[in-house]
């Protein structure tokens, strides 16, 4: 079977965003470009839909999606952006310092519990008509005086002020017509009833 009609992995699709993410930082092609192909990448479905973004790129040291040894677990920062798709990171995920969320009419869920996080963590947002919600451990909170909104909506249920004892998000952006959440996880029913 050709390779090219292969299906890849949601690994795939991230080591080919490193490759652009570095071509970028190398000044191989410019920031609306990286977005552009970023786009191309997270679409792609098969190895062939994966290799236009790469086309006028030089080669690396093995097949364009394979996970590259020497890129960093966690990036200073990175770039998630969806039109009318969902982006979601749980478990244990590398978050960086500084995180660019950008939806137009899509979904980006954050589960910030389940991994090490930075002490303060620099959050760049632009809803459209999308939502964002940001899910902090016990003792996260969240500066979000920095965000503008048109019709959009802001809502905050964790503190204002850090207490050290969990991440600091300092949100910037815009909510536009779209909605951003940020909360502590919900109590299940054993949190609840003490069971």
């Amino acid at each position: 079977m050709d390779r090219g009609n292969l299906r890849i992995s949601d690994a795939d699709r991230e080591a080919a965003a490193q490759r652009l993410h570095l071509a970028m930082s190398e000044g191989r092609i410019t920031l609306a470009e990286l977005e552009e192909r970023l786009g191309a990448v997270y679409a792609a479905r098969t190895y062939a839909e994966l290799e236009p973004p790469f086309a006028d790129l030089p080669a690396p040291s093995g097949p364009p999606a394979a996970p590259q040894a020497q890129v960093p677990a966690v990036r200073e920062d990175v770039h998630l952006n969806t039109e009318m798709g969902s982006i979601k990171r749980t478990g244990d995920w590398p978050v960086p310092p500084k995180l660019r969320l950008t939806t137009s009419m899509g979904s980006i869920h954050l589960d910030l519990t389940g991994t090490a996080t930075p002490p303060r963590i620099a959050v760049d947002v632009a809803t459209g008509m999308g939502s964002i919600t940001i899910v902090l451990p016990p003792g996260g909170s969240a500066d979000v005086d920095g965000v503008k909104t048109s019709w959009g909506s802001v809502s905050t249920k964790v503190p204002h002020t850090p207490s050290g004892s969990g991440p600091h998000l300092v949100v910037t952006g815009s909510a536009g017509m779209g909605s951003l959440t940020i909360r502590h996880a919900r109590k299940g029913l054993k949190d609840w009833f003490g069971a």
